[in-house]
């Protein structure tokens, strides 16, 4: 990280804050197993809320891609799409710090499969992240889950399948947004 980095994402303290998304239905529409471009389609507004957000926050991917461990597609395929993602919020402006994904199959009861907070412990370490001063957002209850184990805060959003999920929540989140920017909204209201 830059000095100027660390100089914008630390206001009012010494240790950077953070963002971690899910990807597919926070971030993009979720179309199941997501590994070629043209099925890539952004949510309406995501783009706007990411740039927003990281000028406060550095900001992370966590995504379970279990389509990997059931052999739906390989790692080599996620690493080049991931390319071409990454290469699209280049585009507009985003700048992802971290990508964190687990390749396994739910069954398989890794360490890294959300809601473990193996990824957020490993970004709070290697990037000295204040978790209790970041945010975790997404469309699935082990995004909730995962964010408040960890110490973060959390919202969870109604696009992708947080609707068909939300009877789901046992944990509450603390916010409900219907897409990313409105989450953003309220994050940015507290920063």
């Amino acid at each position: 990280m830059s000095p100027k980095e660390r100089s914008v994402l630390t206001e009012g303290g010494n240790v950077p804050k953070a963002i971690f998304l899910d990807r597919d239905g926070t971030i993009n529409e979720d179309v199941g197993p997501l590994f070629t471009p043209d099925k890539l389609h952004f949510i309406p507004g995501s783009l706007e809320a990411l740039r927003r957000l990281q000028e406060h926050f550095l900001l992370f991917i966590v995504t379970n891609q279990s389509a990997i461990g059931n052999k739906l597609f390989h790692v080599e395929d996620f690493e080049e799409f991931d390319e071409y993602f990454q290469g699209r919020l280049q585009e507009a402006g985003v700048k992802i710090t971290h990508t964190y994904c687990c390749p396994h199959a739910k069954e398989e009861n890794c360490l890294c499969y959300k809601p473990q907070t193996y990824f957020l412990k490993a970004a709070a370490k290697d990037y000295d992240i204040a978790l209790d001063q970041s945010y975790v957002i997404g469309d699935h209850p082990h995004d909730v889950s995962m964010g408040q184990r960890a110490g973060a805060k959390t919202i969870y959003v109604l696009s992708g399948h947080g609707q068909k999920h939300q009877e789901e929540l046992v944990i509450k989140p603390d916010f409900i947004a219907h897409a990313l920017n409105e989450a953003t909204e309220w994050i940015l209201k507290r920063t």
